[in-house]
């Protein structure tokens, strides 16, 4: 078995290109996971999500309890065999789906009691269930339980929130079964306020994790806030052990983030996008449901490899788009996954050959710059 650790292989400014040695391989960082909430990557093969250079997915707690269950998945060998996917696997402990339900649950120091979104049936969630849950479906990263903060919050309420988490997180740590090249993430939370964060960090470091991530962001503060948030909460983490960022996120997000020194993000943006014909690409998005592209016989985005760019033209992604052909949402969903998984190597070269301050400048005039200019439609 592999020890799990964190190797530092260049850093330029913040920016940290690394690599994470783990029980199902090895992840290069900084590193982007596709969200597999309910044990797939919507509209893609595990195949195909492995082609695009991913190299770890991420699967949700909260949804794989409910549906298939937890213990149903262990008898069928675990996640990994049941998703057919080889490489490591992060799952969520289910706090942030928690918060969303709040219509529908009830905290209390022991944990939460909800009821299912999908039939209305109770259940219970507490520190202990959820390393039992995440323990079960043979997660090669787990994290620890807690409460997403919302945003806004006063700082009262921020600071009852973050430290009952990190009580939560003690509890994670001591429910945690320790198996060599599996790994618990602590959550630092304390929403935007900075002593908070300095206190979380203080006790997540106590608690000698293996990885920590930060929480509580991109929950409608705005990318701004975000940035300055991270200014000073990801120096307070250990540098010798990887950070991560939950649930982020646009492009310029993951660029900033990475300048800031975080080293994995994950998001349903690239997938949930691909499916409503919005297509990111290095001038921009493209939507694809507009007009301009029903007579352009070029590719979505010249610089991409995905079998989108490599063998059809927008006029057909724009068919199949108007047409609500599922070949439309498998196209755009597999062109926006290597779209993120080419930026983020994208960074990882420039960090390792000191051109980070370069790369960033170029992507934002390529953004800026927008799309490439529209062919002369012909009337029907």
């Amino acid at each position: 078995m592999t020890e799990f650790r964190y190797e530092l292989l260049a850093k330029d400014g913040k920016a940290r290109r690394g690599r994470i040695h783990t029980a199902h391989g090895t992840i290069e960082t900084p590193a982007f996971m596709p969200v597999g909430t309910a044990a797939t990557v919507k509209g893609m093969m595990p195949e195909s999500v492995a082609a695009t250079g991913a190299q770890i997915l991420l699967g949700n707690t909260y949804h794989l309890m409910l549906r298939p269950g937890a213990e149903r998945i262990a008898r069928l060998g675990g996640l990994h065999k049941f998703m057919n996917w080889d490489k490591p696997i992060l799952t969520d402990s289910g706090g942030y789906q928690v918060m969303s339900l709040s219509s529908l649950r009830k905290i209390t120091e022991e944990g939460v009691t909800f009821k299912s979104h999908i039939d209305g049936r109770k259940f219970s969630l507490s520190p202990e269930r959820s390393m039992e849950i995440q323990h079960l479906l043979g997660s090669t990263i787990t994290m620890a339980f807690d409460e997403c903060t919302p945003f806004p919050a006063t700082e009262d309420v921020a600071a009852e929130s973050m430290r009952m988490s990190m009580r939560w997180a003690k509890r994670s740590r001591d429910a945690f079964v320790n198996r060599e090249g599996y790994a618990l993430y602590g959550i630092q939370q304390g929403s935007v306020f900075e002593n908070l964060r300095r206190e979380s960090s203080e006790k997540l470091t106590e608690l000698d994790l293996p990885g920590h991530s930060v929480g509580g962001l991109a929950v409608g503060e705005g990318q701004q806030v975000m940035f300055d948030t991270l200014d000073f909460c990801v120096d307070m983490l250990p540098a010798n052990k990887p950070r991560y960022l939950m649930g982020v996120g646009k492009p310029s997000d993951l660029v900033g983030a990475v300048m800031r020194g975080i080293d994995q993000f994950d998001c349903v943006l690239p997938t949930r996008s691909g499916r409503n014909a919005q297509a990111f690409t290095h001038r921009g998005t493209v939507n694809l449901k507009n007009g301009r592209h029903r007579d352009d016989d070029r590719p979505l985005d010249d610089t991409c490899s995905c079998p989108a760019c490599s063998h059809y033209s927008r006029a057909y992604l724009h068919h199949l788009i108007k047409a609500n052909e599922i070949l439309g949402a498998m196209l755009l969903t597999w062109h926006n996954l290597q779209y993120y998984q080419d930026l983020m190597r994208g960074m990882r070269d420039a960090i390792a050959e000191g051109r980070m301050d370069a790369f960033v400048k170029q992507f934002y005039a390529d953004q800026e710059g927008g799309d490439i200019d529209p062919v002369p439609m012909i009337a029907d």
